[in-house]
């Protein structure tokens, strides 16, 4: 008597994780994007904003737009530091 094993038909190891194009994170990260995109576009009006010394006027969604891909920037740098 020959005892075969056979695996699991779970790709993750039966770690039981989640994995694939639409986990519930991404569509949360979506969603939050999606909302900020509308925010940052729906103020349109210009505003005076001091950069240190000077004091520039723009777009008040150029400015929100900015402030947004820095964080991101820092938010994946910080990511990429923890693995």
């Amino acid at each position: 008597m020959s005892r075969k094993t056979s695996k699991s038909a779970d790709p993750s190891g039966g770690k039981g994780t989640r994995e694939g194009p639409m986990t519930p994170a991404r569509i949360a990260v979506l969603v939050l994007a999606a909302l900020g995109l509308i925010f940052i576009f729906e103020n349109t009006r210009s505003t005076r904003i001091r950069l240190l010394i000077p004091e520039v006027t723009m777009p008040l969604w150029a400015a929100l737009l900015a402030t947004g891909l820095i964080g991101a920037v820092c938010g994946a740098y910080a990511m990429g530091r923890r693995r």
